[in-house]
């Protein structure tokens, strides 16, 4: 069979990268789109697919790849792959869809292959992108380039500090939703008696208060995609509610008879284990069928720790962009070697920390570890309150976050040890808002966290301080 100009004439023309090969690997065809992309120089006509792809000399199933190549001469189907591609600006994740070309006799004589570059991931610093390299790590990309373009809805299931949100946006930016708003809801911060009214808006006169008709996050989502973070921490009587919402796309704002639809896709994630909690009754079994319809585990760092170089350098490019800082050898085998029960938000910490610490151009093993010895009281504080009867914590879980402390009191058994940490971090805590008269999104800046995550660790402080069974005062972050 020979190649007709017709067919490389079609290729040259689509808007997506498009090579043809034959069966022995060989480029015959590269298209403007792919040439622009992956080959300026047009050096890759005439080469191996994985020689220009990934600098192989080997075909990708012989060199420690999925090969779309081999699996197609199988199956004689489409095949679709997530590989790692060499370009121009450095290696890139690039969904590939290898369609199989037979010749008259039947028989498969060419290949062509799309390629769509993953603009959500890299393998080097950029932006807010997601970042690694790790089997793990490209496990949950595939996962995430299959999943993007439906309407699916999606679980995100993985330890606190793995970047939840960061896969949410993820996935919305490479939707067909991108264009539109992504909406986060903090499930864990809102008041139950608010819930309902956050989420679907209310009219005039609902409720106390209600001086004017607001819209809901609902409506803020209409044709993007609305992201429930936290969703374990949903009041069951509102479970009700949204499974209403995801079944039929309809919802009435508090205080309205008038039913809206919805145009909106939902992502929702959780460091919870909503099957123990369906057990327990404490989540709808029917709600989480439909959140879960596309589960995606989020693997914690120490389940991708090969990726923790290219992390610490992304990290200290946007922690300190002028100072140009690197690690030594023994710094960095030091954190490969760290377990992170806060996953990566843990090691952006300690990198802000050991950066402050550093006068240098170069983070030594001494600045790693001062800035790790900064962090030893507050565990210490955790293992006593664990021994004291707290039970256990999952890895990366905060004080907040850990179940088994939900609507307990101070402890009066045991040594004060952890209580009095506590009660000195949150008068500390307090006077830093009294500093910056009450606001808390200032104080979260000048800490270098979340707004979120400082509501939460103010709450469970005073949890812990509290008499009966804890109920923090603090009202929802605005």
């Amino acid at each position: 069979m020979s190649l007709s100009p017709e067919l490389a004439s079609y290729l040259e023309n689509l808007p997506e990268p498009h090579i043809l090969f034959d069966r022995n690997y060989r480029i015959l065809v590269a298209n403007s789109a792919y040439r622009q992309a992956f080959s300026p120089d047009g050096s890759a006509l005439g080469r191996t697919c994985y020689a220009v792809s990934h600098r192989f000399e080997a075909p990708c199933d012989e060199s420690g790849e999925s090969c779309p190549l081999a699996r197609a001469r199988e199956s004689g189907r489409r095949e679709r792959v997530l590989h790692l591609h060499h370009t121009p600006h450095g290696e890139a994740y690039v969904d590939i869809e290898l369609t199989p070309v037979r010749d008259a006799s039947g028989e498969i004589a060419y290949f062509v292959e799309k390629m769509e570059p993953l603009r959500v991931a890299r393998t080097a610093q950029g932006g807010e992108r997601l970042i690694g390299r790790s089997e793990a790590f490209r496990s949950m990309m595939t996962l995430i380039s299959r999943v993007a373009p439906s309407d699916a809805s999606v679980l995100l299931r993985g330890e606190s500090g793995t970047g939840k949100e960061l896969v949410a946006r993820a996935i919305h930016d490479a939707s067909h939703r991108a264009s539109r708003p992504l909406v986060v809801v903090d499930c864990a911060s809102l008041a139950e008696s608010l819930f309902e009214s956050e989420l679907f808006g209310h009219e005039r006169g609902a409720f106390t208060g209600a001086g004017a008709a607001r819209a809901g996050l609902v409506e803020a989502a209409d044709g993007g995609t609305l992201f429930l973070d936290e969703v374990g921490d949903i009041p069951l009587a509102m479970q009700v509610k949204l499974l209403r919402l995801l079944e039929s796309g309809t919802w009435r704002r508090v205080g309205s008879t008038e039913l809206r639809r919805a145009d909106l896709r939902i992502v929702s994630a959780t460091h919870r284990d909503l099957q123990s909690m369906i057990a327990d009754g404490r989540f709808r079994q029917d709600l989480f069928f439909r959140l879960a319809v596309f589960p995606i585990h989020l693997p914690a760092l120490r389940e991708r720790r090969e990726d923790i170089p290219l992390l610490a350098e992304a990290l200290l490019g946007r922690l300190a962009p002028r100072r140009a800082l690197t690690l030594s050898g023994d710094a960095l085998a030091k954190l490969a070697a760290y377990d992170f029960p806060g996953n990566v938000r843990e090691l952006r910490n300690l990198l802000e920390r050991a950066s402050l610490l550093c006068d240098g151009a170069r983070i030594e093993l001494g600045h790693i570890d001062q800035a790790m010895e900064t962090c030893r009281p507050w565990r210490a504080g955790r293992a006593t309150a664990s021994a004291n009867g707290a039970g256990p914590q999952a890895p990366g879980a905060s004080p907040s976050e850990d179940p088994s402390r939900e609507g307990r009191g101070p402890s009066n058994e045991g040594p004060p040890a952890a209580t009095t940490l506590a009660a000195l971090e949150l008068a500390a805590l307090d006077e830093q808002l009294r500093r910056h008269h009450g606001s808390r999104a200032e104080l979260a800046r000048r800490l270098g966290i979340s707004e979120r995550s400082l509501y939460r660790k103010l709450r469970a402080l005073r949890a812990a301080q509290a008499p009966g069974n804890g109920t923090p005062k603090e009202s929802d972050p605005g």
